[in-house]
């Protein structure tokens, strides 16, 4: 059974940074795209990043281009989300999720447990 164990979550303000992790503990990570779905009360979940299997292409939702950048290591089998520039917007439980090819949430093959992302001053 894959687990997949996330970090790097917490309170941070406005402009900020933070990087997560996702670390997979078995190999069948290496056969799919990795990425990073969240949720905010009241909203429906949503992919914010992905990352294909060798690492060369990505993903990332309009609302966070240019701020958010997604890479994976897989000697490491782990998957990072760098954010910056946070806003109060980006604040939202955080999944790390296995097979992210779609932006259908009920595509995920495996999900971590979240990390919460809270922006606020």
């Amino acid at each position: 059974q894959l687990q997949l164990a996330e970090s790097g979550g917490g309170l941070v303000q406005p402009g900020g940074s933070l990087r997560l992790s996702c670390a997979a503990s078995g190999s069948i990570v290496d056969h799919y795209a990795v990425g990073w779905f969240r949720q905010a009360p009241g909203k429906e979940r949503e992919r914010v990043s992905c990352v294909n299997i060798d690492g060369g292409s990505t993903l990332h939702a309009d609302s966070v281009k240019g701020r958010f950048k997604i890479s994976r290591d897989n000697a490491k089998r782990t998957v990072y989300l760098q954010m910056t520039s946070l806003k109060p917007e980006d604040t939202a439980v955080y999944y790390c999720a296995v097979d992210c090819r779609s932006t259908n949430w009920r595509s995920v093959s495996y999900w971590g447990q979240g990390t919460q992302v809270t922006v606020s001053s």
